[in-house]
């Protein structure tokens, strides 16, 4: 299984033809991929038509999501913060660390389009598909 960042989505919906988006499509066939609940409500809501909207939502629903974030993973994702501090990298996003840190410790590959990830791959063991 793989889980793949809005930023491979966003890129998928819009009809952006690039590696990420063609392993996506891979992936969909193989019924591989998965979701999480923060990336299902940060694609859906850049959707401005309805029509594309409902569409989006009954594809992306029949996916497996899981839940991110709970106590135990904010806990480890502000570690994993705090390690990248000290070794002077600054992570952007919060929203980031909570997938990047999701995907670690449940050992799942990430499929995104996002330079964000870089010092979780480089540092922390994330491991990117592309």
């Amino acid at each position: 299984m793989i889980f793949v960042d809005s930023s491979v989505w966003i890129d998928y919906f819009n009809g952006t033809q690039n590696p990420h988006t063609d392993k996506l499509d891979f992936f969909l066939k193989k019924d591989l991929v998965i979701i999480g609940d923060i990336i299902l409500a940060e694609v859906l809501q850049r959707f401005h038509n309805d029509d594309d909207f409902a569409r989006a939502k009954k594809a992306l629903g029949n996916l497996r999501c899981f839940m991110i974030c709970g106590k135990r993973l904010a806990i480890k994702s502000a570690e994993n913060y705090r390690y990248l501090r000290k070794k002077g990298i600054t992570p952007r996003k919060t929203i980031d660390m909570l997938i990047g840190t999701f995907c670690i410790e449940n050992d799942l590959p990430l499929l995104h389009r996002d330079n964000d990830f870089d010092p979780l791959i480089k540092f922390l063991g994330l491991n990117s598909v592309i």
